[in-house]
């Protein structure tokens, strides 16, 4: 068995993204576009997937070890399940072809990259469920710099909170280690709540909930953000001007104002 998916079937899953990817197949959106995905807002984000047809992408109801950061990174995917002697002792046996050691949550963080969000599917598992305690996510701070999503449950909470720069969305906290559950694979589909995650998916967790975006559709999902922030930008200075009614600019512009905004934006630079 592969307890990666080969690059090959990943990128065959990820098809409709055509720029760079890892080795290991997942799209690699740029990091500046990373950056910029830090400004967008849930409703932002939504808009552009629904428009798409991408529905179920927003999952809510998140216990966040550090309210008010906001979490961006590339998906790397992995997905748990409960413990079956027979299935677990494959898994066991090909991690030691492999050369993986430790526990099987920890052969998940040994594959993340600075930049990554680690997404477990755990079937909502906290008691005995706990993907990560204070350790794991020293090690997860140190691989990605971002954090990770886990529908399941965390502990040593006391600790993770003095981590400065790994963000865990997770179901619950649990003083208990993880047990009776079983590695079923890595950057393969997983589904988190009523999402579908794919890997290289680009994770976007504000006070709001976790809304996972297809790598194909980051950069019109910032772009779009960018444009609400300008025009919000314009219309608040001309309503302090007087030069218009919170009627015209509360509602889709006319011919006019739209004029107006796009001889602003080259007057300012901002095209």
């Amino acid at each position: 068995m592969n307890i990666e998916n080969p690059a090959d079937a990943v990128r065959e899953l990820t098809r409709l993204w055509q720029g760079e990817r890892h080795t290991n197949g997942r799209p690699r959106v740029a990091d500046d576009l990373l950056e910029r995905m830090k400004l967008v807002t849930t409703e932002e984000a939504w808009g552009v997937l629904r428009k798409h047809g991408y529905d179920r992408q927003f999952e809510g109801n998140w216990f966040v070890t550090h309210p008010g950061k906001t979490l961006v990174g590339r998906a790397v995917t992995a997905m748990m399940l409960p413990h079956r002697p027979d299935f677990h002792e494959v898994v066991a046996e090909q991690g030691a072809k492999d050369g993986r050691i430790g526990g099987q949550n920890s052969w998940v963080i040994d594959t993340l990259e600075l930049g990554d969000v680690m997404v477990i599917d755990m079937f909502g598992k906290i008691k005995d469920g706990t993907f990560v305690g204070d350790n794991l996510s020293t090690s997860l701070q140190a691989h990605t710099r971002a954090g990770a999503v886990i529908d399941g449950g965390i502990r040593d909470y006391q600790g993770i909170m003095n981590l400065q720069e790994c963000v865990i969305y997770c179901r619950g906290v649990d003083p208990t280690a993880i047990l009776d559950t079983t590695l079923a694979g890595i950057n393969m589909p997983i589904r988190i709540g009523q999402t579908t995650v794919l890997p290289g998916d680009i994770v976007l967790g504000t006070p709001t909930g976790i809304i996972f975006i297809p790598a194909h559709l980051a950069q019109e999902v910032v772009e779009r953000s960018e444009d609400i922030r300008t025009r919000d930008h314009f219309g608040k200075l001309r309503l302090a001007e007087g030069t218009y009614t919170p009627g015209e600019i509360d509602r889709q512009w006319e011919e006019r104002i739209e004029l107006d905004y796009q001889q602003w934006l080259k007057e300012n630079g901002e095209v």
